[in-house]
């Protein structure tokens, strides 16, 4: 089942006189419970895509299909409610709240929806990604390791249809980096999430199930969703 669809996806940008295609009209299939990740250069259009599946932007032609809904039609408050009840989100820079509890920091999403968390389900979150014993913790006494958890705990908790992660070991060292990439792995394996996350880190992009690279807004290998593992 193909829980994430693009179809002929485009946005261009009006610079002066030229015109700059991000996207240059994307095809994409993404499985429900794939690890997909998007490589390519600074200024391939990677993240200009993961901002579309996200529904962050919106595109300038083209479908962007969600577990069954267009969201490239919505609304911006259609969207925000989309974003905070189907979509996980783990960045570069964690994007933790300071001033809030690691715990209140990872239901936070489910709060803002007027939901009371699944607390067993947080709670083996928690676990599986290795922080137990810091739930009352601030941000600024974790290591960067500890807090990209702890981002990708939020991004689990609400249940989401996909979580995608934007360059989410960009600011760890490697040793931390893989270890990131193998709780992100196991924890969508163990929830059955499906994970699309960018990259452009060749090494860290193996650790996915399926690869596919992005150059000059266009897919140039990996598209087929038959092709598991490889480019």
């Amino acid at each position: 089942m193909d829980i994430l669809i693009t179809e002929d996806l485009k946005k261009y940008y009006e610079m002066g006189e030229v015109t700059v295609k991000a996207l240059d009209g994307i095809d994409l299939k993404v499985e429900k419970g794939e690890f997909l990740a998007i490589v390519g250069t600074s200024g391939s259009g990677k993240s200009t895509l993961l901002h579309m599946l996200g529904g962050l932007d919106i595109p300038t032609s083209g479908k962007v299909i969600v577990d069954g809904k267009d969201i490239s039609k919505m609304t911006k408050d259609e969207l925000a409610i989309f974003r905070r009840r189907k979509t996980g989100f783990v960045f570069q820079n964690y994007n933790l709240l300071p001033l809030m509890s690691i715990y209140e920091n990872i239901v936070l999403p489910i709060k803002l929806d007027g939901i009371n968390p699944d607390e067993m389900y947080i709670e083996q979150i928690i676990k599986i990604l290795g922080l137990k014993g810091k739930e009352a913790m601030m941000p600024g006494q974790l290591s960067g390791g500890q807090q990209q958890r702890a981002a990708l705990a939020r991004a689990l908790a609400s249940k989401p249809a996909i979580v995608l992660a934007d360059e989410p070991t960009g600011n760890l060292d490697s040793r931390t980096s893989l270890d990131v990439l193998g709780l992100i792995k196991t924890a969508g394996e163990k929830f059955g999430q499906t994970i699309v996350m960018i990259t452009h880190n060749d090494e860290i992009a193996q650790m996915a199930g399926r690869i596919i690279r992005i150059e000059d807004g266009k897919i140039c290998r990996g598209g087929d969703t038959n092709v598991k593992g490889k480019e």
